[in-house]
């Protein structure tokens, strides 16, 4: 069966739900973002969210990442629960529980033109602050933890960008990257459970977010792969700089204004 074929039997499938153009293009997308979250536990929504968000719309963008990010990486959970400060993890989940479901509210509230340009312009600031070197070099504590936490998870029920706040604590401290590595993956692996339920009550996960799902995962799960194989091979600060750079593209190319060079 022909790519074209399966398209077109899933559209049947779906009942016209999935997307006429820029199927491709998610793919693409998917697996870079892929690549990225399998390296360094984080990085993929600011990649995937901008540029997506150009093709489908960030009501969309933000469901398909939730589902196919949760379901590739169940496999990285067990590792780093055993490399993870659980303790601490726990602790920063408890500030999303709240987080997630306020950032929800503002994706399907929203008009979708803003999102996208609040989407891209939180993106750029994300990555000015972990460009900046900044880092949180105090003693972990619980109230600070849980603070960053409900600032991580309001960007990710609006666009599952949390990641960077919780690196920036995160990378301050003690413990080594591979440590960090475990708790963002840890951490996010609870965060998407508050992320699924809210999306859910929100009415978000409609037909199209699962068609789309089954045509990008499979990117998605092979970039992730790599990435991971990446970890042990690469030099942290060579891909931890290609990253960035990815980010930054995909942050400004995501902006409306280039939405004819990407459908």
């Amino acid at each position: 069966m022909t790519f074209e074929a399966l398209l077109g039997g899933l559209r049947v499938w779906f009942d016209g739900a999935l997307p006429d153009h820029g199927i491709f293009s998610l793919i693409a997308f998917a697996f870079v973002a892929g690549l990225a979250r399998g390296f360094s536990g984080f990085g993929a929504a600011l990649i995937f969210i901008p540029l997506a968000g150009a093709v489908i719309g960030p009501k969309l963008t933000s469901p398909v990442l939730l589902v196919i990010d949760g379901l590739a990486t169940l496999g990285m959970i067990p590792a780093a629960w055993r490399g993870a400060d659980r303790r601490e993890v726990f602790t920063m989940a408890v500030g999303a529980a709240l987080g997630v479901p306020a950032g929800t509210a503002a994706l399907a509230l929203i008009d979708p033109l803003s999102l996208r340009w609040m989407i891209s312009a939180i993106a750029i600031c994300l990555l000015a602050l972990l460009i900046s070197g900044w880092r949180y070099h105090g003693q972990p504590v619980a109230p600070l933890s849980a603070a960053i936490g409900l600032i991580a998870g309001l960007f990710s029920g609006a666009a599952q960008l949390g990641g960077p706040p919780v690196v920036a604590y995160w990378l301050g401290g003690k413990s080594n990257f591979t440590r960090v590595r475990s708790n963002v993956i840890l951490y996010f692996s609870i965060s998407t459970v508050f992320s699924f339920i809210s999306y859910y009550f929100g009415g978000l996960f409609v037909s199209t977010v699962f068609a789309l799902t089954i045509v990008t995962l499979p990117a998605y799960a092979v970039g992730l792969w790599g990435g991971s194989k990446l970890f042990g091979f690469a030099k942290e600060s060579t891909f931890r700089i290609t990253c960035y750079i990815l980010i930054a593209v995909s942050a400004i190319a995501g902006m409306p204004v280039f939405d004819s060079l990407l459908r």
